[in-house]
C-alpha cells in the first residue's frame, strides 16, 4: 500500500500483519480518486471514513488537504495504527475513534462532504449504511456517500445511488445527497 497524491504521496504504508483488514487495492484506491479529481475539490473536504482499517483512503484524503478527515473503526489495532501514521506524519486534521460503526451512527449528529465506507464485504448490514446515511442527513448538500463492496453486490435500489463502478472482485458505489 502507498499514498498516491498530495503532500505524502509515493509514501509506502506497512501496517502490522496481524490486523483484521483487507484494504483497499492501490489499483483500486488510484482508480477511485481519478473519479473524485474529476467530481469535487478534495483541498478543503470533510470526510468520514467508516471501517478505516489501515487508515489506507483516509491518509489519501489527509494527504490531498482534506479539512477533516474521521475515522471509524472498532479494532484497537486498526485506530492505534492510523493514529500513529497520522502523528508521524504531521496529518494533524485526521482524528480516529474506536468504535462499532453502527453504534457510532446512531449517536453521531455531524455532516460530511463525503463518507467513505469500506465494511468487511461479509457483513450483511451493507445495504444498511446508505439507509442510515440519508435517513440521518449525514452529508451535506451535493455530498457524496462511497461505499466499497463485492462486486456481485447490488446496491443500486437506494435513490440517491447514482453509479457502481467495478474493479475485479471489488466495486464502489457513489450515492449523491441532491438536497
Amino acid at each position: 500500500m502507498r499514498i498516491i497524491g498530495g503532500k505524502l504521496k509515493g509514501l509506502r504504508l506497512n501496517p502490522p500483519a496481524n490486523l483484521p483488514v483487507r484494504p483497499t487495492t492501490d489499483l483500486a484506491k488510484e482508480a477511485l480518486f481519478n473519479i473524485l479529481q474529476n467530481q469535487i475539490e478534495l483541498e478543503g473536504i470533510t470526510v468520514l471514513d467508516l471501517f478505516s482499517g489501515t487508515g489506507n483512503v483516509a491518509l489519501e484524503f489527509a494527504s490531498r488537504y482534506a479539512e477533516s478527515v474521521l475515522c471509524i473503526d472498532r479494532a484497537f489495532g486498526c485506530v492505534k495504527y492510523v493514529t500513529e501514521v497520522a502523528a508521524q506524519h504531521k496529518l494533524d486534521q485526521l482524528t480516529t475513534r474506536k468504535s462499532d460503526v453502527f453504534k457510532y451512527l446512531a449517536q453521531q449528529t455531524d455532516k460530511y462532504d463525503l463518507i467513505f465506507a469500506d465494511p468487511p464485504y461479509d457483513l450483511s448490514r451493507i445495504p444498511e449504511i446508505a439507509k442510515i446515511v440519508f435517513d440521518r442527513d449525514f452529508l451535506n448538500p451535493d455530498g457524496l456517500l462511497i461505499i466499497e463492496h463485492q462486486s456481485m453486490q447490488n446496491l443500486s435500489n437506494h435513490p440517491a445511488f447514482v453509479e457502481q463502478r467495478r474493479y475485479g472482485h471489488s466495486s464502489f458505489s457513489f450515492f449523491r445527497n441532491g438536497n
